[in-house]
C-alpha cells in the first residue's frame, strides 16, 4: 500500500475486513504548492465561481482545510465515488459524479455554464480536465493545490515477498519502478484503473490487475479475486 495517513489506514481496514494482510510503504507524500499565491486568491474569490471540480479525495482536504464551506451557489462536481465520499465528509453538496471515474468523462457531462470553473489539483495532474473544459469554451481557473513527491530515493526491500503491490496513481506507479524493482515474478502488480495501468506499463511495470472503477475497494476486491481465483465446476459435478 503506497500511501499512510487516513487514506493508508482506510484502505488497510478494508484489506483486512476481505482477509487481506496489509503493509503500508509510503512511496508518496502530499506537500503544499511552491507558490500558494494561486490558491490563496483562488479561495478570497471562491463566491464568484459557478463550479469547483475535484478529482481527488487530496484535493478536497486541501480545499476544505483552508474554508469552513463552499458558498452558496458554488455547484461540485467531482471524479469518482471516492472523491465524492471526502467532498460530503467536508460539508460539500456534491452536484455530479459521473458514471466514468474519468476527467474525460466529466468533461463531457458537466452542463454548459458562463461562469468561471475553479480546479485545484496536484502540480502532476494531466491537463484532460482543463484542455477539455476549455475546448468546450467553458472558462477555467487551473490552480496547483499541492504537489505529489516521493518519500525518498533509497531502494526499498520487504521482509516477505508481497502477493501484491497496489498502484494507485501515475506517481505511485513511477516511485514503484525506481524504488521497489526488480519486483519479484511471484508479485502482482494491481492497478486502480486502466488510466494507471497505462501510466504502470510506461514506468516499465507487468499490469496483472486492473480495477473495473476507480475505487481502492473495487481494487481490493480485483485483488482477492485474482488471488483466489474460483474455479468452474466440472461438468456432470454439483
Amino acid at each position: 500500500m503506497p500511501r499512510g495517513g487516513a487514506w493508508g489506514e482506510r484502505v488497510a481496514a478494508a484489506a483486512r475486513q476481505r482477509g487481506l494482510d496489509p503493509r503500508i510503504v509510503r512511496l508518496i507524500a502530499t506537500e503544499p504548492p511552491l507558490d500558494d499565491g494561486p490558491l490563496d486568491r483562488a479561495v478570497a474569490r471562491l463566491a464568484g465561481y459557478a463550479w469547483v471540480v475535484v478529482t481527488s479525495a487530496t484535493a478536497v482536504t486541501v480545499l476544505a482545510e483552508r474554508v469552513a464551506g463552499l458558498p452558496s451557489g458554488v455547484r461540485v462536481a467531482v471524479v469518482g465515488e471516492p472523491t465524492a465520499r471526502a467532498a460530503r465528509a467536508a460539508g460539500w453538496v456534491v452536484d455530479l459524479v459521473p458514471e466514468q471515474a474519468s476527467a474525460a468523462a466529466l468533461v463531457e457531462a458537466l452542463p454548459d455554464t458562463d461562469g468561471t470553473v475553479l480546479f485545484p489539483r496536484s502540480e502532476i495532474a494531466a491537463p484532460t480536465l482543463v484542455d477539455g473544459l476549455r475546448a468546450r469554451g467553458i472558462d477555467v481557473d487551473d490552480v496547483v493545490a499541492y504537489r505529489t513527491v516521493g518519500t525518498g530515493d533509497e531502494p526499498i526491500t520487504l521482509d516477505a515477498v508481497p502477493d501484491a503491490v497496489l498502484v494507485t496513481s501515475g506517481s505511485v506507479a513511477r516511485e514503484i519502478a525506481r524504488r521497489m524493482t526488480p519486483l519479484d515474478p511471484r508479485t502482482l502488480v494491481a492497478c486502480i484503473g486502466p488510466g494507471t495501468a497505462a501510466h504502470a506499463r510506461a514506468a516499465g511495470l507487468p499490469v496483472h490487475v486492473v480495477g473495473p472503477t476507480r475505487s481502492a475497494e473495487a481494487l481490493l476486491d480485483a485483488v482477492v479475486e485474482a488471488l483466489n481465483p474460483t474455479t468452474p465446476e466440472q461438468e456432470g459435478h454439483p
